[in-house]
């Protein structure tokens, strides 16, 4: 979080219901002022959405025509729910229920469970992966660890969809479903996974929600004291509905209509889980009547980024299509978005670092800049570039912050210095709030600088940080607040899972990057093949993954960058092409060219390095395969293939290193990562140009540290280096 933002995450609770209204524009206030009977709201990125239903919500709770008990809102995921929580409370909101779907449904289950059916409810599967292998083999199909994810995850469309196992290959002919094995094998292991699940007394995620529907249909005195308990419902994110959802919403409707939805088809991009626009573009044939408001004004990105954005929905094609909203920005021009060429991916990992380093060191905050890409396994390669650029990162899609267990006992440690006050030794000598915060947690591993090399011992860190922050914050905004106030306020975000921000640039897919938003945003990897991904056949398939683009794109406020590399390894045959989506978008890519929504500026063409590019294949110097990997061409050698590293100059290399890291108040990872210590000890380089011929050595690496590592490699004494970053 950047400091400018404090004042802005402790809000005074508005005095009045009016105030609650105050700040909205004229579109968003017509939402919130829909209190009765059926509203659809067409939400555009970065419009707002979340701000006009919470102050709908809570405009009418503190008007008091929704009593806050009779209101349900659903949304899809955890932290989105956590956000709406956090938000309904500081807007004096905080008796409203909102829960994702499952969440909701399994509070209702583990409630009515022994009245409808007697007993405890089964117990509920975490993870059905295991299972589902054992019903493989049982049905004597062997799966690899990528198969059974897939097969795993057709089951799980399969149920949201509500298709049983027998009916299963007739469902994938009719969706045009491409399966990843033949479609009566994968039916098979299904009604083998579902016997396994009743043999057992187990149910899974799915089945909370099969559950619910069934106990509803066939309980009419439980599905009308459900319906006596909520009487106003909000959906978020519309667009992502399963029919098994949509047929619950229905069940706790009834034959009401106070129902709000919220959504935009333009990003509908779960598809392969079952998700279906459908319900969204249906509202208005289902409910005739439906208040229907359209919010376009876009707040987050600039005119140069909504500009591409709507370059990009204008050439979708498709019912979704049809239905798209030309976002208005509302912020001041900003640059043009950035398109680069690179030769190759380690290229295009370390150009991409080297621009993160620059926009660092111009201002932009780490916590505010993100790395998108189509899949996970791109990952590596930007991690390990980062790393060798000096640049903290965090990879999304790690356990919930409140659920870590550093800060689960720093919870524990505050709690207590809180109820000893002035008798903890701890508290001694410190006064204000910060202070007290940083001296508790201090005893849990919190330091002022953090610690050399990364991993586990650097994320322990960067939590205790993000507490110490987020006190820092809580002081600025609320001054006199004592340590059992901010203890208060963290059994709040706890239990609205509204955690405080971890500083390093964020490495995510873009799936996960749905509901983000940064300052920054690098889009890699554009090829065909990867966007739209290979597997993208069909033409709704193909627009789905134009929507994901769309979804990476409206995540940026300011500065964009797309880029793609021409081939996979340095010395690679250039036969990718950049992605079909962004012609006549990106200069020179056709006949809108710079005048069209990409704005002009050119393509870069990205060298990665600045080093003279490599003129063939990168061998492994052993046996002379072809290397492919990022850390193996680092190495120049296959993992598994013997090394002949000075171990003894490793040792010197990494004492070294861990000197400098100390000096520079940085981790250890951003002098020299592991392994390009191990290939320099390998390589023992003997001049400037040695040196910088090894992966991970730059020409600011070279400058700042070369003279020190070729000192070493020849048995001497460093100088000691540079002082400052």
């Amino acid at each position: 979080m950047t400091a400018a933002t404090h004042s802005s995450l402790f809000p005074q609770v508005p005095e009045s219901a009016d105030a609650v209204l105050a700040g909205l524009d004229p579109e968003q206030r017509e939402v919130a002022l829909a209190l009765h009977g059926p509203v659809c709201v067409l939400a555009g990125a970065g419009t707002g959405k979340t701000r006009a239903i919470t102050h709908r919500i809570a405009y009418g709770v503190r008007a008091g025509i929704l009593p806050p008990a009779s209101v349900l809102a659903v949304t899809f995921t955890n932290r989105a729910a956590g956000e709406m929580r956090g938000r309904l409370r500081q807007l004096g909101a905080g008796g409203v229920q909102a829960r994702t779907f499952h969440s909701a449904a399994l509070r209702q289950l583990q409630y009515f469970w022994p009245k409808a059916v007697g007993g405890d409810l089964p117990r509920l599967l975490e993870r059905k992966v295991q299972l589902v292998a054992e019903a493989a083999a049982r049905c004597r199909v062997r799966l690899d660890r990528n198969e059974l994810r897939d097969v795993t995850g057709e089951i799980e469309w399969a149920k949201v969809t509500q298709t049983v196992p027998a009916d299963y290959p007739a469902a994938v002919a009719k969706s045009l479903r491409d399966a990843p094995r033949d479609a009566a094998e994968i039916g098979q292991i299904y009604a083998m996974y579902e016997q396994l699940k009743r043999d057992r007394g187990v149910i899974d995620f799915e089945d909370v929600l099969l559950l619910t529907v069934g106990i509803l249909q066939d309980r009419h005195d439980i599905a009308d004291q459900i319906r006596r308990q909520y009487q106003h419902f909000v959906v978020d994110e519309y667009q992502d509905v399963s029919p098994l959802q949509q047929r619950l919403l229905d069940l706790w409707l009834g034959d009401r209509d106070n129902l709000c939805v919220v959504g935009d088809a333009s990003q509908t991009i779960y598809s392969f889980t079952g998700a279906t626009p459908d319900h969204l573009l249906n509202f208005r044939v289902r409910h005739p009547d439906a208040t229907v408001v359209k919010l376009v004004r876009d707040y987050r990105s600039t005119p140069q980024v909504v500009h591409l954005a709507n370059g990009l929905l204008g050439q979708a094609r498709g019912r979704a299509a049809e239905h798209r909203l030309e976002l208005i920005s509302q912020r001041d021009p900003g640059p043009e978005p950035a398109y680069t060429e690179y030769p190759d991916e380690p290229a295009e990992a370390e150009g991409t670092a080297r621009r993160i380093r620059e926009l660092i060191d111009s201002g932009v905050p780490a916590g505010e800049i993100a790395v998108l890409y189509r899949i996970n396994a791109q990952s590596e390669v930007y991690e390990q570039a980062l790393a060798d650029a000096g640049v903290p990162y965090q990879l999304r899609g790690a356990e919930r912050f409140f659920e870590r267990e550093e800060v689960r006992k720093a919870g524990v440690a505050l709690r207590g210095a809180a109820r000893a006050g002035g008798n903890d030794a701890l508290l001694d000598d410190v006064d204000d709030l910060p202070a007290q915060v940083r001296a508790v947690l201090s005893s849990n591993g919190w330091t002022p600088e953090p610690p050399t090399g990364s991993g586990a011992v650097r994320d322990r860190w960067e939590s205790l940080a993000a507490l110490v922050r987020l006190a820092e914050d809580f002081a600025r905004a609320k001054p006199g607040a004592t340590l059992s106030d901010l203890v208060a306020e963290l059994d709040e975000r706890a239990a609205a899972q509204h955690a405080p921000t971890v500083q390093g640039v964020t490495l995510a897919s873009l799936h996960a990057a749905k509901g983000l938003e940064w300052d920054a945003v690098f889009l890699v990897g554009l090829t065909e093949g990867m966007m739209p991904i290979t597997y993208a056949k069909t033409d709704e398939q193909v627009e789905e993954e134009r929507r994901l683009l769309y979804v990476g794109v409206t995540r940026a406020r300011e500065h964009l960058s797309l880029s793609w590399a021409l081939s996979r390894s340095p010395g690679g045959r250039a036969s990718r092409r950049p992605t079909r989506f962004l012609k006549g978008l990106r200069p020179g890519s056709g006949k809108l060219g710079a005048a069209g929504a990409g704005g002009g500026g050119g393509i870069d063409r990205g060298s990665g390095s600045g080093r003279r590019k490599r003129r063939g294949p990168v061998l492994c110097r052993v046996c002379g395969a072809t290397l492919t990997e990022a850390g193996e061409m680092k190495l120049m050698r296959c993992e598994d293939c013997p090394s002949d590293m000075d171990e003894a100059l490793y040792e010197r290399l990494r004492e070294w290193r861990a000197e400098q890291a100390r000096g520079l108040g940085q981790p250890a990872y951003c002098v020299f990562t592991d392994k390009t210590l191990m290939a320099i000890a390998e390589q023992v380089p003997g001049s400037d140009g040695e040196l910088s011929a090894i992966s991970g050595v730059g020409a600011r690496k070279l400058d700042r540290f070369g003279a020190d590592v070729l000192a070493i490699c020849a048995g001497e004494e460093p100088g000691g280096g540079d002082e400052a970053v």
